[in-house]
Parts: structure tokens; C-alpha cells; sequence
């Protein structure tokens, strides 16, 4: 069954068909929503939504001005439909005649894909469901709201794998009812993490500033000089 929900967002009423075995299908999510005022826009972002469940929140990113891209991506078909639906139906109330894989109302280019968070979009697939998934990638922006009544494992992916979908300077967001875990994660990839307090939710935004993730550069081996390792050899071989 379908159940509308309405955004106020820019100066327009976004209209959204949700369902009930969707995320928040009665009421537009506050989470969410509190994570989309406390973006700082830039001109020409480029978004990535992961787990955009029905498509609030790349959606209204898309009718965002300065807004050039926007990819959502889940692994739920039924989320897809209906995002796909919503996105049709922003076009179709624009008066412009291209399809929800197309060009948005404010020229923003929007794409929708079925597949795994950002392990999908770096194979640059979306589970063969419209072969529309060539050149993504390098994203300004990345917003994300976790399935965060679960255990960790959706979000580590997300978090993980969404480092390397940024550009540099790239942000990524995420809105949690749980702070501490998500803190010390982002700040263990990312190398710290910004947090913001609103309507009951945490926002965490961390920057990428540098090509490789402060976990991965924790995790490798120290790096040693041929005259170190000769050094070590030789200790090795008194004992």
C-alpha cells in the first residue's frame, strides 16, 4: 500500500510515494531531514545517497540549487521502484518529458541504482538492473542514513568503501541516534570527524584530505631501509 509523504524543501512540496515495508513510510524522517539542513551546499556538488530507501534525501538534493549530480543507490528493489517512482514523478510536475534515470528539474543530473552501498558504484554496476552505471565516481558529497538498529556491518561497508568513492576534500555524512561507535569509526578512516547535535540526532561529517584512509595507513606494515633490514637479519641470527 502507498502512503504519501510530503517535504517542504526550497520553496517547493516535494510529493514521495513510500510503502510499508519501506523506512519511515508515514512521515518523512526527521533524521534525515535534520542531516539535509546541516549540509553546507556547494556549486556543482555531487552527491552519492547510500541506502536511499524511497528517495528522500537525494531527491531533495537534486532540487537542491548548485546541485550538478546525484547517484542513490540501494539494495532493495522495492526501495528502487519507489525512488524511481518519486524521481518520475518530480519530472512529470516540472513538465519535463526525460525519465527518472535523465536529467532532474533543475538540471541536476539523477541516477538510481539497485546494488550493495558503495561497493556497487565502485564496481561501477547496478546489479544489472539498467546498465545506466558507467563514469561514477570522484563525489563531493556523500549522505547517509544507516540502518543503525542493526549490528555494524552496513555502516563499517559504507564507511569503508565510501572513503574511496570521494574526491579530495569530499565529505561524507551520516545522521545516527548512536554516537560512539560511528565517531570513532569516521575518525579512524577519515582522521577525524565534525559532529553536530539537532533535533535529537547526531551528524558526523568527515573530510577526505588525503588519497589513502587513516585506517589503511594504520594498518601497513612500517616501511624499513635495505640497511635496517640487513640490521635486523644480523640481530635475528644471535639469537
Amino acid at each position: 500500500m502507498d502512503h504519501p509523504v510530503a517535504v517542504e524543501w526550497y520553496g517547493r512540496t516535494l510529493q514521495f510515494a513510500t510503502h510499508e515495508h519501506l523506512f519511515a513510510p508515514r512521515a518523512a524522517d526527521r533524521g534525515s531531514l535534520a542531516m539535509l539542513r546541516t549540509v553546507d551546499w556547494r556549486k556543482g556538488e555531487k552527491v552519492l545517497d547510500l541506502g536511499c530507501g524511497y528517495g528522500l534525501v537525494g531527491i531533495c538534493a537534486a532540487v537542491t540549487p548548485g546541485v550538478a549530480e546525484v547517484v542513490m543507490v540501494d539494495n532493495d528493489p522495492l526501495a528502487v521502484e519507489f525512488a524511481r517512482r518519486n524521481a518520475l514523478q518530480l519530472e512529470q510536475e516540472a513538465g519535463d518529458s526525460k525519465n527518472a534515470d535523465g536529467k532532474g528539474a533543475s538540471g541536476t543530473d539523477l541516477r538510481i541504482l539497485l546494488g550493495d552501498g558503495p561497493g556497487a558504484v565502485l564496481a561501477g554496476a547496478d546489479g544489472g538492473d539498467s546498465g545506466d552505471s558507467g563514469d561514477i565516481g570522484g563525489f563531493t558529497l556523500i549522505l547517509s542514513n544507516p540502518p543503525y538498529h542493526t549490528d555494524f556491518a552496513v555502516a563499517k561497508r559504507f564507511i569503508e568503501q565510501g572513503f574511496a568513492c570521494l574526491e579530495l576534500g569530499g565529505r561524507m555524512m551520516m545522521v545516527v541516534k548512536r554516537l560512539a561507535w560511528y565517531q570513532n569509526k569516521m575518525s579512524a578512516v577519515f582522521g577525524g570527524t565534525k559532529v553536530t547535535e539537532l533535533d535529537g540526532y547526531f551528524i558526523l561529517t568527515s573530510e577526505k584530505r588525503t588519497a589513502q584512509s587513516q585506517h589503511a595507513t594504520k594498518s601497513m606494515p612500517p616501511k624499513t631501509t635495505k640497511k635496517h633490514r640487513k640490521k635486523m637479519m644480523a640481530q635475528r641470527g644471535k639469537h
